[in-house]
């Protein structure tokens, strides 16, 4: 079996952007569904603005090529991914208002609340959280009600005030707390991990997977979750917002506990090594069919922006 060469990662990873993309704009289309009245040009314009502004689509690959690996049907992982991703992107633009992290920049781009406003920022990711649910449950995400209303209920989790809501609260905290180093581990595999966590656990429960496989690739989601939050923390020390597209040094400035600032950049990376060859013993019951997602890890860890 042919294994995920960096080309052919590449290639992959690029692809999954593609077709997510196109997914992305026929869900955000001017088209009002069955049930809708109509869609607002102006909180529509600023979804699309702030959902198709380019970006990896890490989670969404991640959605797709676990779904590969356990053969689920294409299409409805397809129809999954994008719905996370509505969700991502509605938390990146509520966490860029004034009120929250406060940044002008994202992915080289004005922030949606800069482009628009604060109203319309806020609605828009109020509608791309929604509108997640909406693809997920939607008869025409072909899968058996039973598994939508399960992935329906473990995004809600991961999203919600046990997850990454619950994460971004706690890291709005942390600039008073100075928490150590198990409670920014905690803060992190929710504000970060748990959507990361959910992208690979989706695959799998699209796939009808049982529940040890399905416990392998959420245990695979956790620690490649941990992985890019602390490469994100380098990053931030290391780079520059010219190359990563928004604002650096912010933690630094706001006097917020990272595991970079505890541990220092060599131990990051050291920690970093750790966690890729974990998430490849993970993956080691798959075979040669999970190189792409071991490939995954490592790009999570070595990436530059």
């Amino acid at each position: 079996m042919e294994s995920a060469s960096p080309d052919l990662f590449t290639a992959r990873l690029e692809s999954a952007a593609s077709r997510v993309e196109a997914m992305l704009e026929k869900i955000l289309s001017q088209e009002a569904r069955d049930g809708e009245i109509v869609r607002p040009d102006r909180v529509l314009s600023a979804m699309r603005y702030g959902v198709l502004n380019g970006g990896k689509r890490l989670r969404p690959f991640l959605v797709i090529e676990t779904a590969r690996l356990l053969d689920a049907p294409p299409e409805p992982a397809l129809r999954i991914a994008a719905a996370l991703e509505c969700i991502h992107c509605y938390s990146l633009i509520h966490d860029d208002l004034p009120a929250m992290d406060d940044d002008d920049l994202r992915r080289g781009q004005p922030t949606v609340h800069i482009a628009f406003d604060e109203a319309t920022a806020i609605l828009a990711g109020d509608a791309l959280l929604t509108l997640a649910f909406d693809v997920i449950s939607s008869e025409d995400t072909a899968l058996p009600a039973q598994l939508r209303l399960r992935l329906v209920n473990a995004l809600s989790r991961a999203a919600g005030v046990g997850g990454m809501v619950g994460g971004q609260a706690l890291d709005l905290m942390a600039e008073q707390d100075r928490p150590g180093e198990a409670a920014i581990v905690q803060l992190q595999a929710m504000k970060t991990g748990a959507l990361l966590r959910y992208a690979c656990a989706a695959g799998a429960i699209a796939a009808g997977s049982d529940d040890l496989t399905v416990a392998h690739m959420t245990r695979f989601g956790e620690i490649i979750g941990l992985a890019f939050q602390l490469a994100d923390d380098l990053l931030d020390v290391t780079s520059d917002a010219a190359t990563l597209g928004k604002a650096t040094g912010k933690d630094a400035g706001r006097g917020k506990g990272t595991l970079v600032s505890l541990q220092g950049a060599d131990a990051a990376r050291q920690r970093l090594a750790s966690l890729v060859a974990e998430a490849e013993d993970v993956l080691s019951p798959f075979g040669e069919k999970a190189e792409t997602l071991k490939r995954a890890a490592s790009f999570i860890a070595s990436r530059n922006r």
